[in-house]
């Protein structure tokens, strides 16, 4: 069997998780954590980046941070993971998911202004499959409209827009280190604050709610309770499995895309034929090969073709439900305007084999397969 994903391996990460322990600080904020802040600080450009446990943590710290309260509404598409949505409604606010475009899966930033209300708070755009949202026409509307933008950048390590990093061109940017990402802490995330009068009060906030990082810096003689938080520290034993990872980064990205774009190169024909749809980039977009799906006909031609996959020894996989249409989404949420693409094209895509270290007559045979099933 072909696995759907294998989670990324460098060779390292061993000796880097034995050092941690050896320097009997396994908890958070450790020597590892330190070093991936600083590797994601530098590498991006934000103002701080701090690892958190999870990319859902470190997007309801953002909502924290943005100061989300019971009745107000944040815009988003309806087409993402759970997570997205749970950080804001668990502070009280209302999820107003907006339609998606068909060609990247991204929300239809030309749909957004017609869901603002004075209720309003923030945007919330999802870069899906490391493809970024048209952040351009996104941060004008949350200028004139006074509302923070947070950037779910959870697929979106390393992928750029107009060359600027995903996650630090809103207020606040949330990555995932999950086992299924790019690069992997097996559970883990990073929040990017891209404002430096942010800065403070994040650490606060991660920190239970104490000043405790500026205990550690000598800038009070002792730490307290300053203002409600949690902990969204991660073990230095992830940390450390991260930092070889990043450490490593280039050959990763190297070798998925030298698979995303074998993908392309088989499949593409297939496409001209109008048999099936792939990935669209944007020209403004440098992608991260975090997913090659395909898009079949319809949700019947998907099951056939995701079915006829399984019995050739190939695990490809679907995506999300679309959140308005969950039993949460409709007691939480609403959905702005017309469902014209959200459920129609979810239930098209199927996602294929793609991770560090997949050898190339692997995706050979997934494709002549693929090819085998239309022709």
């Amino acid at each position: 069997m072909i696995s759907f994903n294998v989670p990324p391996y460098v060779g390292e990460e061993d000796k880097y998780i034995h050092e941690a322990i050896l320097n009997k600080k396994i908890c958070g904020d450790g020597p590892f954590t330190k070093k991936c802040n600083k590797w994601l600080k530098e590498k991006t450009g934000t103002a701080k980046a701090l690892l958190t446990t999870s990319c859902t943590h470190a997007t309801e710290l953002a909502a924290l941070l943005a100061d989300i309260k019971p009745g107000d509404e944040v815009i988003m598409p309806s087409y993402t993971f759970v997570s997205t949505a749970d950080a804001f409604v668990l502070r009280g606010a209302k999820a107003i998911f907006v339609d998606i475009r068909p060609d990247t899966m991204n929300i239809d930033e030309t749909l957004i202004e017609s869901a603002v209300t004075d209720r309003t708070k923030a945007i919330v755009p999802v870069h899906y499959a490391g493809v970024s949202c048209e952040m351009d026409t996104i941060m004008d509307i949350a200028k004139r409209h006074n509302l923070l933008v947070i950037e779910d950048a959870a697929q979106g390590i390393t992928s750029t827009y107009k060359g600027r990093q995903l996650g630090t061109i809103g207020d606040f940017g949330c990555y995932s280190f999950h086992e299924t990402k790019n690069i992997s802490m097996g559970e883990g995330g990073a929040i990017l604050v891209n404002n430096p009068s942010d800065i403070e009060r994040a650490e606060i906030i991660r920190e239970k709610g104490t000043d405790r990082s500026k205990f550690f810096r000598g800038q009070v003689d002792k730490y307290t309770w300053v203002e409600a938080g949690s902990s969204y520290l991660p073990s230095e034993l992830n940390a450390a499995h991260l930092y070889a990872q990043l450490e490593n980064i280039d050959k990763i990205q190297a070798d998925r895309m030298k698979s995303w774009n074998l993908y392309y190169e088989l499949l593409k024909d297939l496409a001209k034929e109008g048999k099936i749809d792939i990935p669209f980039i944007p020209e403004e977009c440098e992608h991260n090969a975090h997913m090659f799906y395909i898009k079949a006909k319809d949700l019947d031609e998907r099951t056939a073709l995701s079915d006829y996959l399984a019995e050739n020894d190939i695990n490809a996989v679907f995506h999300y439900i679309p959140l308005h249409s969950s039993p949460a989404g409709k007691r939480l949420g609403e959905f702005h305007g017309e469902d014209r693409f959200t459920t129609k094209e979810s239930e098209r895509l199927l996602r294929l084999p793609l991770y560090y270290g997949l050898k190339s007559d692997e995706i050979s045979y997934i494709t002549q397969k693929i090819k085998k099933f239309y022709n």
